[in-house]
């Protein structure tokens, strides 16, 4: 993907994917795609363009803000507060930039497909097909994530989801309805099956392959609560990939190992994403400071009191490559002190980057994920011990105390909820595993009493409106079939 300048013209010619909404504008003069692609190279390049839109900073640094993952740092201008006061509306530049990626993911995909009928395939058809497959299997993960971030149930087939794409929209004035989640999942699973179909090499974990097709179909079934669908996607993935040991998880958060990596965006210097994206769009680590993961950094966003007191005074690893431990302040009078937020510095560092500081690759699936998966799966299936057993196997390799088995669906829920909270922080999960799962495992967001008594709040109930992002509202101008989430 690191050629992905060499494209960067033509896509600029060939598609306008506004920020402001997800329907593309035709521009006289443009090339059409008869023009542009013309050879199987140039289906590669509009491939790498579509990859390039894929960025998850957007859900990493909502989910930091507007959880229990964070609290505002002693560095803060004011960053994210409307997040940690549970202000959100449509104006909110987490939920664009959501939709705006997602969709010009969705839009240099279509044209590749759309295009791949003007190429002639038998110049390279190995070539041709892969790069065909994965166009399906980008348009499948973004209206995946659209529905993730957009609709307020995934468990309701009726509920609406986002505006389901499926070929190059060149009508300025077209009024695009929201499909429902059925429409969305039938047309997610039809692209991921035309990708298997169509994907026959390996190109690694920076690429959606066979193994990122299966993970995503795994996700998938178990936000939809087909549990035995997801478990066997998930264990047929950790035949081939392990949990990675505490050596290799502080060694995969600076992009030196891949033993549990299915599929990560990389970051590089030099590329769109390398710069300072203090709200998304730039360097993960600059979710949370100015310029490095140091005490000196300028911090303005870290990791919250409630999460560091659990893991505090642990052996965990999660601690350790969460928490930049040697240059962290730590405030042992921290309740009683009122100048907390400039004595208690608890500096995020999952993110601290190499050469660069603070650009690290975004990693989107894991087998960690894939294990925890399988754990929902008995947990959904009555199985509470075998719960334990893989959470507590998990826990080892962190190198986290064992827990009693749960015995009953809550805990063992509650008792999967508390370790994906520990294990995805700062990876985007949070908001999502409290949405579909919280109120089955009787846990909400768990803010620091001292943190949130100078917030709005401490909690929100897991049904509350805000767990549905609002469809931007430079959307609903442009295109007013489009309908808004409830509350917004």
């Amino acid at each position: 993907m690191k050629n992905i300048f060499k494209f960067i013209y033509a896509c600029l010619i060939l598609s306008v994917t506004s920020c402001d909404d997800a329907i593309e504008i035709t521009q006289p003069g443009r090339l059409g795609a008869e023009n542009a692609f013309q050879s199987v190279a140039d289906l590669q390049g509009g491939l790498l363009a579509s990859y390039n839109f894929l960025d998850t900073t957007y859900e990493i640094g909502f989910t930091s803000a507007m959880t229990d993952e964070c609290y505002k740092g002693r560095d803060n201008g004011g960053q994210n507060s409307s997040e940690q006061n549970f202000n959100i509306n449509s104006s909110n530049g987490y939920a664009s930039g959501m939709w705006s990626s997602y969709y010009g993911a969705i839009g240099m995909a279509n044209r590749v497909i759309e295009a791949g009928d003007l190429v002639d395939r038998s110049e390279d058809p190995v070539a041709y097909d892969n790069i065909m497959g994965q166009a399906h299997a980008i348009r499948a993960f973004s209206h995946f994530q659209i529905l993730t971030w957009f609709s307020t149930d995934y468990t309701d087939n009726d509920a609406l989801a986002g505006l389901l794409l499926t070929s190059v929209t060149e009508d300025i004035f077209a009024q695009i309805p929201r499909s429902t989640n059925m429409e969305f999942y039938d047309q997610i699973t039809q692209d991921l099956n035309a990708a298997e179909g169509l994907i026959t090499s390996d190109a690694g974990n920076k690429f959606l392959g066979l193994d990122a097709i299966n993970a995503i179909r795994a996700r998938m079934h178990a936000y939809k609560g087909d549990y035995a669908a997801a478990k066997q996607y998930a264990e047929a993935l950790l035949t081939s990939y392990s949990v990675s040991d505490q050596t290799q998880f502080v060694q995969m958060f600076e992009d030196n190992d891949f033993t549990e990596i299915i599929f990560s965006l990389e970051r590089s210097i030099g590329d769109s994403y390398d710069g300072q994206g203090t709200a998304g769009g730039g360097w993960a680590g600059s979710l949370y400071a100015f310029v490095d993961a140091s005490e000196q950094g300028g911090p303005f966003m870290e990791m919250s009191r409630s999460v560091y007191n659990i893991m505090a005074g642990t052996s965990d690893v999660r601690l350790s490559r969460c928490l930049n431990v040697a240059e962290s302040i730590i405030d042992s009078d921290y309740e009683t002190n009122d100048n907390f937020l400039n004595d208690d510095v608890l500096l995020a560092y999952k993110y601290p980057g190499g050469t660069q500081p603070l650009l690290n690759d975004l990693k989107v699936f894991r087998a960690a994920e894939m294990h925890l998966i399988v754990a929902e799966a008995e947990a959904d299936a009555g199985n509470f011990a075998q719960v334990g057993v893989l959470i507590n196997q998990l826990r080892s390799l962190r190198g986290a105390d064992a827990l009693s088995a749960p015995t009953n669906e809550q805990d063992a829920f509650g008792m999967i909820l508390d370790e994906r909270r520990l294990e995805f922080l700062f990876e985007g999960h949070r908001w999502v595993d409290l949405k579909r799962m919280g109120d089955r495992g009787g846990r909400a967001l768990d803010r620091d009493a001292r943190e949130c008594s100078f917030l709005s709040g401490c909690t929100l109930a897991n049904s509350d409106y805000r767990f549905t992002l609002p469809i931007p509202v430079s959307e609903l101008t442009a295109n007013q079939a489009a309908q808004q989430n409830p509350n917004y």
